[in-house]
């Protein structure tokens, strides 16, 4: 005689779940629904049990912090998201977590945010605006599915802490110098420091440049896709090759490990830079030079966007076109802090 469907299994199942063995030896669970619909819930038991939970908005962690995180990584706008935000997120999880892991979405008042972004996150402003900015997805997310009622972190209830553009701005020298430094070191130095150059050259950002192809770099031009794209037509950047950058190309060609389809910017296994991978050799060579005194000025790689973008203004007169908002261009990236114009 054949179980009755809603019946709780020997595995400890929910009501109507089901457990159906493979012949892989996996267990694969369902539930079915009031209308007599399965939905597949995998092969993980728990994982199927606690969807079940979510489903049914039962369970002790329901519309806590914590909660509501696991089930924003599970959301389309999750997926949506690039790699490298998807890593900004997960770390500004940590220390929200900490803070309000245990909480119920609906709890969170006003006062509460403007302690964690003045008190408990007093010594990382920056940092804890980006963390009070997941926060309120998350209480949207709550919203959503009915767990909680107002979004304290948006509608301008909570001030932000200020923040303000750097104005470090790397020298002509300074980057010569760490060029001298890393050709001196060889091997893989030498690729970080003509990524280095490239984004010095083009104003492209780190994560453009790691996974840009031969195909896209010709002798003529480098066509790339532009990163942080929200929506509507997909933005090609189409930079021009100078002299510097042709010679820069003519460098690059002699360490590539494939120039048909490879990657312009290799690891020592010939693949693409990770993130991480990356800015831990950038932040070596660039601590290794100060150290030494080669150059006296630390800056991120983000701010050989910045150089471009002011050298770009000093020779042209003109802005360049490297940012969806030109005032983010003129405000954040254009760093010479001198307006010229012609009189009457």
């Amino acid at each position: 005689m054949n179980r009755p469907r809603d019946r709780l299994s020997t595995k400890g199942l929910l009501p109507r779940m089901q457990a159906r063995p493979r012949k892989d030896g996996l267990t694969t669970y369902r539930y079915i629904t009031i209308h007599n619909k399965p939905i597949n819930l995998g092969t993980d038991r728990l994982a199927a049990i606690q969807r079940v939970l979510d489903t049914l908005k039962i369970g002790e962690d329901m519309g806590t912090v914590r909660r509501l995180w696991e089930q924003y990584q599970q959301t389309p706008g999750w997926r949506d998201l690039a790699p490298r935000s998807q890593a900004d997120y997960k770390a500004q999880s940590v220390p929200l977590l900490g803070v309000f892991g245990t909480m119920q979405a609906k709890a969170i008042t006003a006062p509460m945010v403007a302690q964690y972004l003045r008190v408990e996150r007093g010594n990382a402003p920056v940092r804890a605006n980006r963390e009070v900015s997941l926060l309120g997805n998350l209480i949207a997310l709550a919203i959503e599915r009915g767990e909680a009622e107002h979004n304290p972190c948006k509608g301008g209830q909570v001030k932000r802490n200020k923040e303000r553009p750097r104005t470090t701005l790397p020298a002509l020298g300074g980057i010569a110098a760490l060029v001298e430094l890393a050709n001196a070191k060889g091997g893989q130095w030498k690729v970080i420091v003509m990524a280095a150059q490239f984004a010095a050259l083009t104003g492209s950002r780190q994560c453009e440049l790691l996974t840009l192809h031969w195909p896209q770099f010709s002798a003529d031009v480098v066509r790339l896709r532009r990163a942080k794209q929200r929506g509507g037509a997909e933005k090609i950047e189409q930079i021009t090759v100078s002299p510097a950058l042709l010679d820069l190309r003519t460098r690059l060609q002699d360490v590539a490990h494939n120039r048909a389809m490879g990657v312009v910017f290799p690891n020592r296994h010939g693949n693409a830079y990770t993130v991480n991978g990356f800015a831990t050799m950038w932040c070596r060579l660039r601590d290794e030079a100060l150290a030494k005194g080669v150059i006296l000025e630390s800056h991120t790689f983000h701010d050989l966007r910045a150089h471009y973008a002011t050298q770009y203004k000093i020779s042209t007169g003109q802005l360049p076109d490297m940012h969806a908002n030109v005032v983010t261009t003129a405000k954040v990236y254009e760093r010479s802090r001198v307006s010229k114009r012609d009189s009457l």
